[in-house]
């Protein structure tokens, strides 16, 4: 009967073993990475992992006419206030500059200080550092296999429209 006991609460462990599984390992390696990283990049640059992302967001942009705190906003998928914020912070320490658009009174350009764009090439050596740590006992073929693998399921989840799929239940 013990036996039987043990069985069954090893089933029940394995079923709710969240561990195990996709959505819980991708985001808690995301965690982790986001976590390094920014101690990492405030102790050599001065700069957290969403300042970060903001000057990536810039030194990446090749439009003519620059990004908004709006458009930022859009692309570092944060509430339009809390870009403002960063973007306060960002100009008073020197990162970036913004200015009035002259098309639109309401919207702000931001441009990265030169300096912010040399520390966006450290903060891209920071990254390499954390991700080789974190890839360390795959082989270089695993490592590419592993990329592949996640840009096929995130090509999945952006080209699955959950209403459709499900009859539109919700």
């Amino acid at each position: 009967m013990q036996q039987l006991i043990n069985q069954f609460n090893i089933h029940v462990f394995m079923k709710y073993d969240h561990t195990q599984r996709f959505s819980f390992l991708v985001n808690h390696v995301a965690k982790l990475h986001g976590g390094h990283f920014d101690r990492l990049a405030r102790e050599r640059l001065g700069l957290s992992l969403a300042q970060c992302r903001l000057i990536g967001a810039l030194a990446t942009h090749e439009g003519a006419v620059p990004l908004s705190q709006a458009e930022l906003a859009q692309r570092l998928e944060l509430s339009a206030m809390g870009v403002a914020a960063l973007c306060d912070r960002m100009e008073t320490a020197g990162w970036i500059r913004r200015e009035t658009s002259p098309t639109d009174r309401r919207a702000n350009w931001v441009h990265p200080e030169p300096r912010a764009l040399t520390a966006f090439d450290e903060a891209l050596k920071i990254s390499d550092e954390v991700q080789a740590h974190g890839l360390r006992k795959l082989s270089a073929a695993e490592r590419k296999q592993l990329i592949a693998l996640l840009g096929k399921a995130r090509e999945g989840l952006l080209a699955w429209e959950p209403a459709a799929a499900e009859g539109g239940k919700a």
